[in-house]
């Protein structure tokens, strides 16, 4: 059975470092940007909370039942991991299949649109099919959620279908969740299509 281990990934622009305590000060900076605990569609904690969400991590880490990531700037000029931007994390791991999905990601406001998600998305799709040899990797998101859901298409992900009432937002609604995949017979040509994105 497959053990999935805390590892950092390096790209052009951003690095993902396994979450650690000592993060939360710029994990709290990061939120700040853009106030994104606000945002309707996402689940980023409030700056009081962000010390409670952490260990909440890392719990379901060591349960290994989530692999959480801090999303890195890379200083462009000296290579080195720079300012904390945000998080995320592999999550509802399946050691047995192998199977996980990429989620519970948020990045600051000011790292929209830069690149910075996609290149995240391209580490962690070929650390799980290159190295993990998953045969799927799963990205859900709410229906409502137009702007995540165009995202997860440009990816090269396909819809498997939706969870109706599957879950209950932060102002207690029920959500339908809207569940998308790549398979490894995918992965050739959806990281073809990210690395032109990448290079455009």
């Amino acid at each position: 059975m497959l053990s999935i281990e805390p590892i950092t990934l390096r790209g052009r622009c951003v690095v993902l470092e396994p979450l650690a305590s000592d993060h939360h000060d710029g994990l709290v900076e990061a939120a700040r940007d853009g106030d994104l605990w606000k945002l309707w569609y996402t689940s980023v904690p409030e700056p009081q909370d962000m010390r409670q969400e952490i260990e909440r991590r890392l719990a379901l880490r060591d349960a290994q039942s989530m692999l959480p990531f801090t999303t890195r700037l890379v200083d462009p000029a000296t290579g080195a991991s720079g300012r904390i931007i945000g998080m995320t994390t592999y999550m509802n791991i399946d050691l047995q299949t192998p199977r996980l999905e990429i989620g519970s990601t948020w990045n600051a406001r000011s790292a929209h649109r830069t690149g910075t998600n996609t290149e995240s998305k391209y580490l962690l799709l070929r650390h799980a099919f290159e190295e993990l040899r998953c045969p799927a990797v799963e990205f859900r998101t709410h229906w409502l959620n137009h702007q995540s859901r165009e995202a997860i298409t440009r990816l090269g992900a396909r819809q498997d279908g939706v969870l109706r009432s599957h879950t209950r937002a932060r102002n207690g609604e029920l959500r339908d969740t809207v569940v998308y995949s790549i398979l490894a017979h995918e992965w050739p040509m959806v990281r073809d299509g990210l690395v032109h994105r990448m290079s455009a």
